[in-house]
């Protein structure tokens, strides 16, 4: 499979998430084949979303030195960076979407970073934008290396 797959926030706290067993086994089960089938893609805001949420929201939650090994190890996704082109792409779906200004930039990076998939629960699971599908991580299961998404 070479479908890039854009991460969301919520599947990359949910991996780390124990007072969550069933999402947290589903999220690690993406994690694992973004991993090997190097298809995985982030945004710098969804880095730091996850850095505060699993070290001040999440209870209980993760250490700062795990929270911090997390992120830098996620840098090998090498994430996007927000520049002029995802802030106008995302006011442009949050006009046209009604989109939170968070989602429409999160959809924005994916777009930018040539993803053909988003993988989020925060999105309406199918919803196509620009060649974009938004799958629901806890609805679809990950597919055997070689294998498309759908």
């Amino acid at each position: 499979m070479s479908d890039r797959v854009f991460v969301d926030t919520n599947v990359l706290v949910y991996s780390r998430d124990s007072s969550e067993p069933v999402k947290q086994a589903k999220a690690s089960e993406w994690m694992t084949h973004l991993w090997k089938s190097r298809t995985g893609r982030l945004s710098f805001q969804v880095l730091q979303e996850f850095y505060v949420t699993v070290t001040a929201k999440l209870k209980p939650g993760l250490d700062i030195d795990t929270a911090r090994s997390d992120v830098r190890l996620l840098l090998a996704w090498k994430p996007v960076l927000t520049d002029r082109q995802i802030l106008e792409k995302a006011w442009f779906i949050q006009d046209r979407h009604g989109f939170s200004w968070w989602d429409s930039m999160i959809v924005a990076a994916a777009l930018v970073s040539s993803c053909q998939y988003l993988l989020s629960e925060d999105l309406q699971d199918n919803f196509e934008l620009g060649g974009l599908r938004v799958i629901g991580p806890f609805a679809v299961q990950p597919p055997s290396m070689g294998q498309g998404l759908l």
